[in-house]
């Protein structure tokens, strides 16, 4: 696959009818850094010194459990290692990309005389913005001899840095080394546990047969197809999902997937954390405030308090116009060199460039709504130095959400953004993009919300506070002026003044009337490129991944239709005003 001029159809990465049982593989195999074919070629390759055309050189540990590939380094952002001599003869630039392996295939085809195939998920991916690329790759090993590895990336969330979508192919050297692995038959168990944990999945023909022809046509609208990535939804406990389709044929595996969401991760890090930080420690969590846990602000920030900047209401930012009523939720955030701000690596150049460019608005903190990055890393930022506070120094916020909150629902994995410090060392993790989850990560968070904060009788996240999270309570108008006070109760407005949606620390809440003429706001994780996961009050849960960004001139992503999602889950079960557990 992937050797010529163009990708292949994806069944090639897949067993045929008549494949047979692949040899049984355990090892190292080292990838040499090559350059990957482009279609279109790619404008401005360099970003930052790293070229985005190089495969990056990695050694991934794998080994088969029956005909499944386990990478051990599976949800992981794999570094560029050390490239080989040809390598670096080769090219004298690092790539600009990371890699995420995933769960993969092995199996014998009866033409290949005696060689088995071995398949795997890989995404590109990169530390400096939120950015992916779905990919496959395949190579044929007989006892220790392996091929080259054959790859293509045929599938993209929305782009930013690279301000194009294109598709790549290639293939790079392979060196097969001795397995490191100390103990094969505990990462054995422990990929077991992973998959035997993830929640049921069945694809979408089989949620088809249990409806009416037509009830579920349309779904992901209105987002038009050719901007989708892949649409899902959890009805009755399953993850029923559709196929990513592609030039070459449907996503060989849908279910291994990892997206760039971005400001998805605004409705996870941060809000999760303060959640979880209420439940621990209290609900006074909220009221901290952000100067006193990051210094060198402006001294305005001693009065915004960590649920004002989740509410992106911290009157901080200072671009855009001063006018409130109404007001644009969205002047000025690309402003004041958002760029530079968004590309820098470290924690400190990244404040520097806050204090440089930005400025006090003339309003109080929690008042207004201005949509601003820079809010939600400086509430990640703070919440992670009030954790180091209360825990000790070592103690870390994404570390916190992966072993409070992940591990006890089941996702295993948490690939994210951090700052870059220096010597390849990580520093906090991004709160305001950055998080690379699967259809299963992104269920199983909605999931526990949708649960009132607990998991099999743990209560993980404060009760209270998440069920006025999905109900919006204090939620702002975002294109209003909250100064003689905040909604109480949104759902109880005469449509007439009802607002169009609200925000709530890191979530939209779109307005939809239902059937019965009742307002309705959503709760809705959304993020560039339309990224949304949607909780409804008959308890579905919507997951549609897309990749709207760098249109053609004159090209829509959106149909005008925008409740044509909302009106289909409701179709297939009527809303009655509670979620369902």
């Amino acid at each position: 696959p992937a050797k010529g001029s163009a990708p292949v159809d994806h069944s090639a990465f897949l067993p045929s009818a008549r494949a047979q049982a692949a040899e049984p593989f355990a090892g190292s195999v080292r990838i040499a850094q090559s350059l990957m074919q482009s279609q279109p070629a790619l404008k401005a390759a360099l970003i930052e010194g790293r070229d985005a055309r190089l495969f990056p050189a990695l050694t991934l540990e794998l080994f088969s459990d029956g005909d499944v590939l386990v990478p051990v380094q599976r949800g992981s952002m794999m570094r560029e290692s050390g490239s080989s001599a040809t390598a670096a003869a080769r090219h004298s630039v690092a790539s600009y990309w990371r890699v995420i392996p995933q769960f993969g295939r092995v199996w014998r085809e009866p033409g290949d005389g005696g060689w088995s195939r071995a398949a795997l998920p890989l995404m590109l991916v990169n530390d400096t913005e939120n950015h992916a690329h779905q990919g496959v790759a395949m190579f044929h090993y007989r006892g220790k001899r392996v091929s080259a590895l054959q790859f293509q990336f045929t599938q993209q969330t929305a782009p930013y840095l690279l301000h194009q979508h294109n598709v790549f192919w290639g293939s790079a050297s392979l060196e097969r080394t001795a397995s490191t692995l100390k103990d094969i038959e505990a990462a054995r168990a422990a990929a077991r546990r992973e998959l035997a944990g993830r929640i049921p999945a069945k694809p979408w023909t089989d949620l088809e047969r249990q409806f009416a022809p037509g009830t579920l046509e349309g779904f992901g609208a209105p987002l038009l197809p050719r901007w989708q990535v892949i649409n899902a939804l959890v009805y009755r406990g399953t993850l029923y999902y559709q196929n990513s389709n592609t030039a070459h044929g449907p996503y060989p595996y849908p279910l291994e997937m990892r997206f760039g969401v971005r400001s998805v991760m605004k409705s996870i890090a941060a809000p999760l954390a303060i959640l979880r930080l209420a439940e621990v420690y209290g609900p006074y969590v909220l009221d901290l405030h952000i100067g006193d846990y990051v210094d060198g602000l402006d001294p305005k920030f001693s009065r915004i308090r960590f649920i004002d900047a989740a509410n992106m209401s911290s009157g901080f930012g200072g671009t855009g116009s001063f006018r409130t009523h109404p007001n644009n939720p969205f002047d000025g955030y690309l402003d004041a060199d958002y760029d530079a701000w968004y590309t820098a690596g470290s924690t400190n150049e990244k404040l520097a460039l806050i204090s440089r460019n930005l400025k006090p608005y003339p309003w109080a903190p929690g008042t207004v709504m201005r949509y601003r990055d820079q809010d939600y890393f400086l509430l990640g930022l703070a919440l992670d130095r009030f954790l180091k506070s209360v825990r000790g120094p070592d103690a870390d916020l994404w570390d916190l959400l992966t072993n409070e909150v992940f591990a006890p629902i089941g996702i295993h994995h948490a690939p994210a953004v951090r700052t870059r410090e220096g010597a390849d060392r990580d520093g906090v993790v991004w709160a305001n993009a950055g998080y690379y989850p699967s259809l299963d990560d992104l269920a199983k968070i909605a999931l526990l919300l949708q649960n009132e904060g607990a998991h099999q009788g743990r209560q993980i996240l404060h009760r209270q506070l998440t069920n006025e999270l999905l109900a919006a309570k204090d939620a702002l108008d975002p294109s209003g002026d909250a100064s003689q006070g905040t909604i109480k109760n949104p759902e109880s407005l005469p449509l007439g003044v009802a607002p169009k949606e609200l925000y709530r620390s890191g979530y939209w809440f779109p307005r939809h009337v239902d059937r019965s003429g009742k307002i309705r706001y959503l709760p809705s994780m959304q993020g560039s490129g339309e990224n949304r996961v949607t909780l409804y009050p008959n308890g579905i849960i919507t997951l549609q991944m897309g990749k709207a960004a760098e249109l053609p001139a004159g090209e829509k992503a959106l149909s005008e239709d925008i409740d044509a999602t909302h009106r289909l889950v409701e179709r297939m079960l009527p809303f009655d005003g509670t979620l369902k557990k």
